[in-house]
Formats: structure tokens, C-alpha cells, sequence
């Protein structure tokens, strides 16, 4: 018998670029019952074979595909819209999400509108992360770090380490940029994420984060939590749990971390973490 997949609870959209299958495979994913999930697809702002270039806040708000999203999702009757992209908001600097979702939410009809950042930093800061160890997805170059240590320090909330996530030797000695041309997202498993973020973990860290809505991680976070005891966010999860919350659902069993359950995790004992890497 098929189960009912009516939005009768919310109804969330989420805005994607084009080739991107991880957001809604991972959203979806955990989506509790009465919750549905609507789709508009956008081009990448950095062109194919290259790092980020020029004003990135501006590719955004002037991206023709970002307008029709925006415009069609907001005749969806939808309860919260999230921009799941960060790396232009990195580029463009603390305080561009804000005026990015207030102007966004009128060309939406009155939806409201998040972004993956504004949601990382809610969850973050609802979870306890003060320190986040940054696990990073493979296509992220020495820009897209850059730009996200400033973004996340200038909020509060300077990073204790950092890793980027290694595909193995076949991608090493490809341009980080060209990683994500190739394909390297379909490469990505999540066994291997939590053991290279469990290994990468310093002592003074008190969680993880993990941006980059195209890196498969959905299955790495309660592992992770449960065997290093400290709270995991990760771009897609988060950008859920803001979106539920800006709907009004507080479902607290969809077994997707203690962002949703808030249980208390016991921090390993410091010297179970010691040298790891910094």
C-alpha cells in the first residue's frame, strides 16, 4: 500500500545547482512522514574548469535561473524556501545571506527563504559548536577555505582545525576545482568521511561541521557522533532542521543527530584525542 507523500505537515523548497543530486537525495532522506520536498535548479556561478571568480554575491542575486526558482517555487504554497549553495556566500561575506533571503523571500512570493550558511550557524550555535573542526568536500580549493574560515569567524565561530577530504590517489593530482567537473562527487562514500573525519579530529575541538551540499555525508553524522562524542552538522541536515523549524515542525525521531534529538553526548575523554591532527 503506498503511504501518503501530501505535504500535510510542511511543505519545503530547496534551490539547487545543476548537477547536483546530493541535496535532494539527502533531504528527502530524512524528511519526516507529512513533510515533502520541491526542487528549482540553478547554473553553478563558477564556470567549469576554473576556481571562483568576480562578485560572487552578485552572480546570485542577478542569476536569471536563481529568479525563476525563486518565483515558481513561491507559487508552490511551500512554508520555507533554503538556498542550498555556500561557497558564493563564503565569497561574499558575513552578512550577505541576510539580505540575500529578505530579498529573495519577495521575489518568492512572501516565502520565507534561508540559505545553507544562515542554517549552519543556527544549528551550530543550537548544538553547542563553538570551535568547529571543518571537514571539507574534495572540489573545495584554497578560495572556497579561505573565504569559509573568514565567513564562519567573523560570526563567532573560528575553526579549531581543518581537513579536506581526500577522494584517494586517483584524484590527487587533478585541480581541486576540477574534482566536481569530473565527477567526484559520485565518488564520495560515507565510511569513508567518517573515517577521515574521525581521524582529523583535534583535541580542542568541540564539533563538526561539514559544508558543501553536493558531498555525500548523510550517513557519516550519527556515527561519528556517537564514537567522538561531540555534535556533527552538516549542510544538508542543517538546512532541513531551518527549514522545519521556520514551518513550525519539531520532529525530534528522525535519527539524524542530536540536531533533531538534542540528546547529550558524552565528550570523549581529551587524551583519547590526542595528537590529532590540528
Amino acid at each position: 500500500m503506498t503511504s501518503d507523500t501530501w505535504g500535510w505537515r510542511a511543505r519545503v523548497g530547496i534551490l539547487v545547482i545543476h548537477k547536483d543530486a546530493v541535496p535532494e537525495a539527502e533531504i528527502w532522506g530524512m524528511a519526516p512522514p507529512g513533510v515533502t520536498v520541491h526542487s528549482a535548479r540553478f547554473a553553478s556561478p563558477r564556470t567549469p574548469g576554473s576556481d571562483f571568480q568576480g562578485d560572487q554575491a552578485a552572480a546570485l542575486v542577478e542569476s536569471p535561473d536563481i529568479a525563476r526558482g525563486l518565483e515558481q517555487l513561491g507559487q508552490l504554497r511551500l512554508d520555507a524556501i533554503c538556498l542550498c549553495f555556500g561557497s558564493s556566500s563564503f565569497l561574499a561575506g558575513a552578512g550577505f545571506d541576510e539580505l540575500f533571503a529578505e530579498q529573495a523571500s519577495l521575489r518568492a512570493g512572501g516565502t520565507p527563504v534561508t540559505t545553507a550558511p544562515l542554517a549552519m550557524l543556527d544549528a551550530m550555535r543550537t548544538v553547542g559548536i563553538s570551535r568547529p573542526h571543518l571537514v571539507s568536500p574534495p572540489w573545495f580549493t584554497a578560495t572556497s577555505y579561505a573565504a569559509a574560515e573568514r565567513y564562519f569567524a567573523d560570526c563567532g565561530l573560528p575553526f579549531a582545525g581543518q581537513m579536506r577530504f581526500d577522494l584517494g590517489a586517483g584524484w590527487r593530482d587533478r585541480e581541486t576545482y576540477e574534482i566536481y567537473d569530473l565527477g567526484g562527487q559520485w565518488e564520495v562514500r560515507p565510511e569513508e568521511v567518517y573515517r577521515q573525519a574521525r581521524e582529523s579530529l583535534p583535541a580542542h575541538a568541540d564539533g563538526i561541521l561539514i559544508p558543501g551540499s553536493g558531498f555525500r555525508t548523510l550517513e557519516a553524522i550519527e556515527p561519528l557522533e556517537r564514537d567522538l562524542g561531540v555534535p556533527v552538522v552538516t549542510s544538508n541536515q542543517a538546512c532541513l532542521w531551518q527549514c522545519l523549524r521556520m514551518a513550525g515542525v519539531r520532529d525530534t525521531g528522525i535519527g539524524t543527530g542530536r540536531l533533531f534529538d538534542h540528546r547529550e553526548l558524552p565528550r570523549v575523554r581529551e587524551s583519547a584525542l590526542s595528537g590529532k591532527a590540528s
